[in-house]
């Protein structure tokens, strides 16, 4: 079965509030990225090539230091483990690790090794050279024990695990089988982002994730079409023993190719400044979404959003929860029946991201118990003053304290539901507390509603909403309408 897969927000809200209690081990060639920025004003006397004239430079990591920085990024735990050189380019990497707050005693540094070093030379923001410094050679005896060592003592405190290959050589001569074979072991899985045209080297890996490229060069053939990538992967799946296969393909997105089932995933348009590094987001962002509990379909829409914000970034790039947030749920409109039951963390999500894109959000709140039309008309005037409306639906508990012992009549589950599947209502939250004041704050919606039974005094969270700059608005209620009403005439009518 091949198919387009489109997402349902709240199950990838899920995923990336759970990044934090991640931790991922990293193992490949860490890079110095190095950029240099400037002017071209003149031609050189000495031979016809351009004079850039310094305005200053950068550094970040870059291979699978990028990979670690965008782990960290998005709110994970990252352990690297490699072999980079004693020389300046490596004292680097390791400063900015530990700026990241990354322990980094999984990374080794060998005098008789060269760190792997690319500077890039722009003018106007326009590349015009990359100079790279490197020395491609596979790990000594020593260096390779060592390495081992590392990664087995850091695979048990690890949820996933990272091979990022960038051809430098801590992955050749059958590193990465001993790494993959280990994980197997130990159950836990193995991502890999793979070089060249040979991927024996990572059989047994959970799955690999090459660009559309990269999958046409291992298999022998140009792919391009959702087919064509399907039976690349399957070939590659049914040589090397991969769980499946992730394919990032441009500008039409990522496919998810498993020996029974493929998932089409499509990008989102944006302008592209800058592709370096995506790959390194794009595993990170997989592999915190697949250890956080995401399939690996929901996975791979979580990493192709990650993708597309950082091609929209110059240089090597990483991103944020937030960032990642605002992309996955850009095009998403108000959010349909079960995906619109949130908890508070996801909420205060969902809003920034409403925020972001320039929509008011309103919250109203109540017990909702027997739904009637008084409640439909309120919810129908809240929606009314703004663009995305939440609810805030007291939990049972708090509706027996309220109310008494013989409410609700209908669970806190049953009335979200309901609630969650009218038009006018874009996200429902329950709340433990009697009263709504903390999720108000969490929220910082821009109006809160209320009935008019009420006076502005009267309204939780009015003082909080209003020192933001919002407004609390008073809506007339359907005269005679209520729950306890509807209950006490069932009462009555079940003693006649």
């Amino acid at each position: 079965m091949s198919e387009q897969y489109l997402p349902s927000p709240e199950p990838l809200h899920r995923a990336i509030s759970r990044f934090g209690n991640v931790t991922v081990l990293v193992v490949g060639d860490f890079i110095r990225d190095r950029f240099v920025n400037g002017v071209i004003e003149r031609i050189s006397p000495e031979a016809p090539i351009p004079v850039l004239r310094g305005r200053g430079e950068t550094s970040a990591m870059g291979g699978a230091g990028n990979v670690v920085a965008n782990i960290v990024s998005l709110g994970a735990a990252a352990i690297p483990v490699s072999v980079i050189g004693a020389d300046q380019a490596g004292d680097n990497l390791m400063r900015m690790l530990a700026e990241f707050g990354v322990d980094t005693g999984g990374l080794a540094q060998d005098a008789n090794r060269m760190t792997s070093s690319k500077s890039r030379f722009s003018a106007l923001n326009q590349q015009v050279l990359r100079f790279d410094e490197e020395e491609i050679k596979p790990l000594g005896d020593a260096e390779r024990a060592t390495l081992v060592r590392h990664f087995r003592a850091a695979l048990a405190q690890a949820d996933i695990v990272i091979l990022s290959d960038y051809g430098k050589g801590i992955l050749l001569d059958g590193v990465a089988g001993e790494l993959i074979s280990i994980c197997r072991e130990a159950g836990k899985p193995v991502l890999v982002d793979p070089k060249g045209r040979d991927y024996a080297c990572y059989a047994g890996a959970t799955a690999i994730t090459p660009n559309r490229k990269e999958l046409g060069e291992a298999v022998g053939r140009v792919v391009f079409a959702d087919d064509e990538v399907v039976a690349a992967a399957r070939e590659l799946i049914s040589a090397h023993g991969f769980d499946f296969v992730v394919a990032t393909r441009s500008e039409k997105g990522m496919s998810v190719v498993g020996a029974d089932d493929a998932r089409h995933i499509a990008t989102q348009a944006r302008e592209v400044f800058d592709v370096s590094g995506a790959g390194d987001t794009v595993i990170a962002t997989f592999a915190l979404a697949l250890a956080a509990g995401a399939d690996r379909i929901m996975a791979a829409a979580i990493a192709n959003a990650a993708g597309g914000v950082v091609v929209g970034k110059r240089g090597t790039a990483r991103l944020t929860v937030e960032e990642l947030t605002g992309a996955l749920f850009r095009s998403h409109g108000p959010i349909a029946h079960k995906d619109a039951i949130l908890d508070a963390a996801a909420a205060a999500r969902l809003v920034a991201t409403w925020k972001d894109e320039g929509l008011s959000v309103g919250f109203t709140n109540g017990c909702f118990d027997i739904l009637h039309a008084g409640h439909v008309s309120l919810l129908h005037a809240a929606r009314s003053q703004c663009d995305r409306l939440v609810l805030g639906l007291n939990s049972d508990a708090s509706v027996r304290r309220l109310k008494g012992p013989g409410r609700p009549v209908n669970d806190e589950h049953d009335r979200a539901c309901v609630l969650a599947a009218l038009a006018s209502v874009d996200a429902v939250v329950v709340f433990e507390e009697d009263t709504p004041l903390a999720l108000i704050e969490a929220l910082k919606p821009d109006i809160l509603v209320k009935g008019a039974d009420y006076t502005i005094d009267q309204v939780v969270g009015a003082e909080i909403v209003q020192k933001a700059g919002g407004r609390v608005v008073l809506v007339d209620l359907v005269a005679g309408k209520s729950t306890t009403g509807t209950i006490g005439k069932l009462r009555a009518g079940s003693t006649n």
